[in-house]
């Protein structure tokens, strides 16, 4: 009997998988571990709903609940060893993201599938909030930035992507949403904030500079909702040395502020993390949820991200 089919007889030998997979290490040996550990879960599994039933009976003997455990056991393997529960896959998925954050290498953008186009999935809209929001503008014209690159949708997010997947990766979110998010509030990189000798100050987001921050401010005039009401003020938001500066601060601010906890470790539910932006009081906008879905419904998101992920 070779190692790998005796956890069924012996839960012991996951001590000697477990090293077994750390030494001969890839893929294949953290699978096999993974799927043995499986079987040992499905034949505990069977065993507690096996005793529930009663002990009495014209067929009950020694002999026959020892057959039974071997039958159960057999069982397990093959279930484990075929298309499985998902446990197997959950532990793989598990052991590998762990070993990679040990080794510094950031997770894949998590998978989101683009919706057809037009066809954005719908938010509930919460009431308005207490910050703002840039007014939605559309792509209109091609100018450029300071770089010299037309301001497409396309050249925004081969700009703003590897930040992107950078900062989706410590949110927990896919990548599309940060950049729908961007590409609202900028207006697809057109309505920047901007520093009063017009450099750049490269706040995708239009977080505002509160009592607490203590980097550069740009002030810039903005929309707030008040009941419903729109209104313009003046207001200052927070500026950065980079985009890479600013999307890393996004995530901290996501990451470090409770009222963003149900935004935090989303995958891919566009819905949850758009109606979870707004919910949480980011924008004072009641249309907020619905302009981020409308925008990666658009066939402009759609274009602006050929030749990356698309899910």
């Amino acid at each position: 009997m070779q190692a790998a089919d005796t956890l069924a007889y012996n839960p012991q030998s996951l001590n000697a998988l477990r090293f077994q997979a750390g030494q001969q290490g890839g893929k294949e040996a953290t699978r096999a571990a993974a799927q043995q550990f499986e079987s040992y879960f499905l034949q505990l599994m069977l065993r507690s709903m096996r005793e529930t039933q009663s002990d009495d009976g014209l067929f009950n003997s020694r002999e026959s609940r020892i057959f039974t455990d071997m039958f159960d056991q057999q069982t397990a393997q093959n279930i484990a060893r075929g298309q499985g529960m998902g446990v197997a896959d959950m532990l793989v998925d598990y052991i590998e993201s762990s070993v990679q954050a040990s080794q510094g290498i950031k997770p894949a953008p998590r998978p989101y599938t683009l919706p057809p186009v037009g066809k954005a999935p719908q938010a509930q809209v919460a009431e308005p909030a207490v910050q703002a929001v840039a007014t939605e503008t559309a792509v209109d014209g091609v100018s450029a930035d300071a770089a010299g690159e037309p301001l497409t949708p396309k050249n925004f997010v081969n700009k703003l992507w590897p930040h992107a997947v950078e900062a989706a990766g410590e949110l927990g979110v896919s990548p599309h949403f940060l950049l729908a998010q961007a590409a609202l509030e900028t207006g697809w990189g057109k309505s920047e904030l901007k520093h009063a000798d017009g450099s750049n100050s490269f706040n995708l987001f239009n977080i505002k500079a509160g009592k607490s921050w203590q980097g550069e401010r740009v002030a810039a005039e903005t929309t707030e909702y008040a009941q419903g009401v729109a209104a313009k003020e003046t207001a200052q938001f927070r500026a950065y040395e980079s985009y890479s500066e600013a999307f890393a601060d996004y995530a901290n601010l996501l990451k470090s502020n409770a009222r963003y906890a149900g935004v935090v470790g989303l995958g891919g539910d566009a819905q949850a993390f758009a109606r979870g932006l707004q919910q949480s009081g980011y924008a004072t906008d009641p249309m907020y949820a619905d302009k981020i879905l409308r925008v990666m419904g658009s066939q402009a998101f759609r274009d602006g991200l050929t030749g990356q992920v698309l899910s």
